[in-house]
């Protein structure tokens, strides 16, 4: 969107930016990003928000026309069903401004993230 500047410190300064509308749009999804993944930290990666535990679960992005959510290419395979309805790509899913988000399918996501991460780290730790 026009509003973007560069070098943003927090997510915070990311959505303030932006229009009244799509700042409503935007702490939405992050509230249930937040309540879904509770103990991820917050940050700014790649100048878009990110959320990470254990590394990077997912990050988003305002558009002009759609908000960008990034959860990697595994979460949207493994959602691709519920998923087929939303354009995308490999690891990008497009949800239009001016429809509702799918907050309870975010949800799921993101709770996909964080056990796979979790397990992933696991892993790491017994090499």
């Amino acid at each position: 969107m026009e509003g973007r500047k560069a070098g943003f410190n927090s997510i915070d300064e990311y959505i303030a930016v932006f229009p009244k509308e799509i700042q409503k749009i935007l702490r939405e999804l992050r509230a249930t990003i937040k309540t879904s993944a509770p103990d991820a930290e917050e940050r700014i990666s790649y100048q878009i928000p990110t959320f990470a535990l254990k590394g990077n679960l997912v990050h988003f992005a305002a558009f002009k026309k759609h908000i960008g959510f990034y959860p990697t290419s595994s979460a949207i395979q493994a959602f691709k069903h519920e998923l087929a309805i939303y354009e995308g790509a490999k690891g990008t899913i497009r949800f239009p401004i001016g429809k509702p988000l799918p907050l309870k399918l975010i949800s799921k996501i993101v709770k996909y993230r964080v056990a796979e991460n979790l397990e992933n780290a696991e892993i790491r730790s017994r090499k």
